[in-house]
Formats: structure tokens, sequence, C-alpha cells
């Protein structure tokens, strides 16, 4: 059930040789969510962001897997990541049964394998990773580094991903305790180095900046309106509040995550900007109510 998606996230490599934006989108094979993305490298003469946009079927399930991840040091790991994943997580045994360990098992297990293939490289590359795993009726969101995730619901803006940095007094403290250091240097920085306190790969770092995700659940019911993962290119320059504003009047997700990008943009935003935005089509009264879990 890959397959359209495939075609559709293609294109995400495409962009870091033409420097053109990217934009696309699509909808749930059960009509539950729609989802769209647009990517740019903005600002910077490199692009170092990646997505995904996937939808699967897991034992009967028809399960979206949405991702956004901001490399450090190169494209590597940011690549490595977009291209295993969500595949190591799907492929999990107790991906239904018990979604959140298999999340973090994911996240590890990919880390690993992405830091045994880069021993021939000698600079180190690294990423943050925003996802979110859409099973029946809920919303997973897992973050390690500073993307961010937020959500509707409501009407208000909830971020359901904290930004991991190394001046967060209990980031510091298990830096600290694992013999690491943080310095300011430009900005908060573990070992004087790196301004993100997790992450996958930074072999140099690993033992302070590790790829433990954390992890938040929601659950999807008609209050639940709308998701957006986006790398720090938005978030640096457009607060929750201000983005969630702009996505609800716009219907489309695609034009909804290309206006994220636009106005980061507009607004100077230095870095690569990503943005994901996936809607929730829970709008029917008494049948969203009647699952569980």
């Amino acid at each position: 059930m890959g397959y359209l998606n495939s075609v559709l996230t293609s294109s995400s490599q495409v962009h870091a040789a033409d420097d053109a934006p990217v934009t696309g989108g699509g909808l749930s094979h059960n009509g539950k969510f729609t989802y769209g993305y647009a990517s740019s490298p903005g600002r910077r003469s490199s692009m170092e962001d990646f997505y995904e946009t996937r939808i699967d079927g897991v034992d009967g399930e028809i399960v979206g897997l949405f991702g956004v991840f901001d490399g450090h040091g190169g494209v590597r790991a940011a690549e490595y990541v977009k291209q295993n994943l969500f595949s190591n997580l799907i492929s999990h045994p107790k991906f239904i049964s018990d979604t959140k360990s298999a999340i973090s098992d994911a996240y590890n297990h990919t880390d690993s394998e992405f830091l045994k293939s880069e021993h021939t490289h000698n600079r180190d590359a690294g990423s943050t990773a925003s996802t979110a795993i859409l099973v029946g009726d809920r919303l997973l969101v897992a973050n390690v580094g500073d993307s961010r995730a937020v959500i509707c619901r409501g009407g208000n803006a909830i971020a359901v991903s904290r930004d991991h940095k190394p001046d967060q007094t209990d980031e510091r403290q298990r830096i600290e305790d694992a013999g690491g250091f943080v310095m300011w240097a430009g900005t908060w920085r573990v070992g004087g180095v790196l301004a993100v306190s997790r992450a996958f790969g930074d072999r140099l770092l690993k033992q302070y900046v590790v790829a433990d995700p954390e992890i938040q659940e929601e659950k999807v019911d008609s209050s639940l309106e709308f998701l957006i993962l986006a790398s720090d290119g938005l978030w640096d320059v457009v607060s929750n509040e201000e983005a969630v504003a702009m996505v609800k009047p716009i219907e489309d997700s695609e034009e909804a995550a290309k206006m994220l990008m636009v106005e980061a943009s507009k607004r100077g935003s230095a870095d690569n900007i990503t943005c994901v935005v996936v809607r929730f089509l829970m709008n029917q009264g008494a049948s969203s109510q009647s699952s569980t879990g």
C-alpha cells in the first residue's frame, strides 16, 4: 500500500540539487486524514532537511507515518533516518500491540545501525527526527532534537513535543551525569559543539547526545483538527499559535504546508524550512466516539 506514497515522496531528494521548493500531499485510503508537505532550502546554500509522508497497511490497520528530519554536518544522517526509521518501525513485532516501545526501539535501532555504517567517515553527521504515527484513533508523536510537533485541538495550539536543547535543566543534568559538559558558544552547546541535546548520529558525542525519543500519545477524536510537524526553520520565526492560526482556515493540507514555508521565508528564516500538515477528517459525530483504545 506504500506504492502511491513512494511516488509522492521521491521528490524529497531532488530539490537539494535545484534549490526549488517541493510540495505535495495526499489522502488516506480510509478517508480519515489528508496530508501535505512543503520543503525549501530557504537562504541556505545546502539542503539538509528531509521528510517522509507514508501510508501503509500493518496487520489490517491503515497506518499514517509522517516525519521531519533536520540534518547537521551534512545530509548523511537525515537521509538515512528518512530511508530506514519507518521501515524499522512497522516491521517491529510489537508495532500494533505496544506502539510506544516499538517507536523507542526503532529510534535506537536506526541510530545504532547508522553509526555502524559511519565508520568510514571522519566528519560527524547527525539529525533530528520529529515523527507522528497514526494507528486507528491514536496519534503518537515522537521527538529527538529541535524539530517540533504542534496540534490544534478545540481551536487551541498545543505543542506535543519539546525541543531538546542542552540548557534545559534535565537535559544538562543527563549530559553531565554521563561525563559531558554544556557551554555557551553563540548558543548553549553540548561539548561546545552541538546545539541540540538529542540526535541521531553524532558519533563522537553519542554518550551524551542520545536518540531516545520523548513520546506523547493523543486521541484522535472530533476535537483534534490538525497536526503540524516542522523543522526549526519554521519555529525560529513563527510561534506555535501563529502557525495554528495560519493553517486553520486552509482546508487543503498541501496549501497549508506551503503557506507556512512561504511565511517563514518572508520573516527571514535563515535555515532550511520543511513543514508537514496532517488534517483529521473526524467530524462524523458518533462514529468517532465509538472506537476504543
